[in-house]
C-alpha cells in the first residue's frame, strides 16, 4: 500500500508504540472498533523474575541498537535459570505433550530442580532436542493440517532462545512489519490498513496470497 510517490515505507500501526526505542514515534495507536484479537491483549504471563530477565534482554537490545554492524557470536550466556523459568511460565499449561509424554503440570512439581538441571545440560553441551510428535487436526475444507508437538523441555529452551533473538532482531524490523513478531498479528495489520485507507491518500493496494503448493518447474525456470 502506498500513500504517495515513493512513500511505501511509512509505518502505520494501530495503537502500538514504536519498537524503535529512543526514536521518533511513527506508529499511532488507532484501533478499529470491534476488531477481534487487537493489540493490547496480553499474550504472556508475568512472573516475579521478569524484571531481572528484562534487564538482561534490554542489554542485548541496546547492544543491537548501538552496534549495528557487529555480529552476535555468543548469546547462550543469556539463557539463565530465570529466563528458563519465565519461558516455562509462558507455555500453555493445557498443551498436548510431545514424545516425552511430560505435561506442564508434571514438570512444575519439581520445577526449580528441573530448570537447574536443564540449564546445566544446555551450557555444558549435554542438552539434545527430541523428535517432534506428529499430530493432525481437521481443516474446514476436510483436509488434515499436520502439527509437530515438541517435548516440554524443547519448548522451554526454544522459548528462551526466541526471547533473546527477538531482542536482537526487533531492532532491524520496520514499523509496518507484522508477521511473526511478538505482540503483533493479523488483526493489528488489518487495523493499520484501516487507518491507512481512512486517513491517508492511497494510490494502490496489492493483495497477494501464497499457494499451498508450487510448480517446481516454475520455481526452477
Amino acid at each position: 500500500m502506498m500513500h504517495g510517490p515513493e512513500k511505501s515505507d511509512s509505518s502505520i500501526v494501530a495503537t502500538k508504540p514504536t519498537n524503535k526505542l529512543g526514536r521518533p514515534g511513527a506508529e499511532p495507536v488507532e484501533p478499529r472498533e470491534g476488531t477481534e484479537g487487537n493489540a493490547g491483549k496480553p499474550r504472556t504471563r508475568r512472573t516475579q523474575s521478569r524484571v531481572s530477565v528484562s534487564h538482561g534482554r534490554d542489554r542485548v537490545r541496546q547492544a543491537a541498537r548501538q552496534r549495528r554492524e557487529e555480529r552476535f557470536t555468543a548469546v547462550l550466556h543469556h539463557v539463565t535459570v530465570d529466563l528458563l523459568r519465565d519461558a516455562y511460565s509462558w507455555l500453555e499449561p493445557d498443551a498436548a505433550p510431545g514424545v516425552d509424554g511430560l505435561t506442564w503440570q508434571a514438570y512444575g512439581q519439581n520445577l526449580e530442580a528441573n530448570l537447574v538441571d536443564l540449564h546445566g545440560r544446555v551450557h555444558r553441551g549435554g542438552y539434545r532436542a527430541r523428535p517432534s510428535r506428529r499430530r493432525y487436526i481437521a481443516k474446514p475444507d476436510g483436509r488434515q493440517r499436520p502439527l509437530g508437538l515438541a517435548a516440554l523441555e524443547d519448548k522451554i529452551v526454544q522459548r528462551a532462545v526466541v526471547e533473546i533473538l527477538n531482542a536482537i532482531y526487533e531492532e532491524d524490523f520496520l514499523g509496518f512489519s507484522y508477521g511473526f513478531r511478538p505482540g503483533r498479528g493479523q488483526h493489528d495489520a488489518l487495523d493499520a490498513l484501516a487507518v491507512g485507507i481512512g486517513r491517508r491518500r492511497v494510490n494502490w493496494i496489492l493483495d497477494a496470497d501464497i499457494a499451498t503448493s508450487l510448480d517446481r518447474s516454475a520455481m526452477t525456470g
